[in-house]
């Protein structure tokens, strides 16, 4: 069976709007953009899928059943014009958290791959043909960590801030999750 391929996207501040440590599925606003944006990957055999730091639990800003309702509200908003995600990955862990089970280092926290290492498996996804978007550096090196062909920056969420300078390589600096991922993806 052919690999699939994927664009992984981070989550505050990307597919939804930036709310530090968001725990209330009230928060939970859409990007501007996403049915375009799910179309236009859909159409060209992307996979959907979520990589996401939440330090907030181990931190012990917000529980896990907190965030499984923030997950909920994206769902159902993605929901309403007929999409869904294909994965979703969740990091809880934070090496100075409060949280003993959670507090440790790890191989899944951005800029480690784990998580892109872990859904590639989970969904045959071939990751020299799969993308990452991402509104911190950190993630852009999760991306590349794990081999991902291409990796950009939104200027939205913690975005307006990043140096990309810091990257060994030259990578995509978009306005907007659409504009990173009609560049990417033409």
């Amino acid at each position: 069976m052919p690999a699939n391929k994927a664009c992984f996207l981070d989550r505050d501040g990307v597919l939804i709007e930036e709310k530090d440590y968001l725990c209330d599925p009230d928060g939970v606003v859409l990007c501007d953009r996403v049915e375009e944006i799910f179309k236009h990957l859909r159409a060209r055999g992307y996979k959907v899928i979520i990589i996401s730091n939440q330090a907030g639990i181990a931190k012990g800003y917000f529980k896990e059943e907190q965030l499984i309702a923030v997950q909920k509200r994206l769902d159902e908003l993605l929901a309403r014009f007929g999409e869904k995600l294909d994965g979703v990955y969740y990091c809880y862990h934070h090496a100075n958290g409060v949280i003993p089970e959670y507090t440790r280092e790890c191989n899944c926290r951005k800029p480690a791959p784990g998580m892109l290492l872990q859904a590639a498996k989970d969904h045959n996804i071939d990751l020299s043909q799969s993308i990452m978007i991402g509104d911190r550096v950190t993630d852009l090196q999760a991306g590349l960590n794990a081999g991902c062909r291409a990796v950009a920056l939104v200027r939205t969420g913690h975005g307006h801030k990043a140096d990309l300078s810091v990257l060994p390589v030259s990578v995509t600096d978009a306005p907007d999750l659409y504009t990173a991922i009609t560049t990417l993806i033409p």
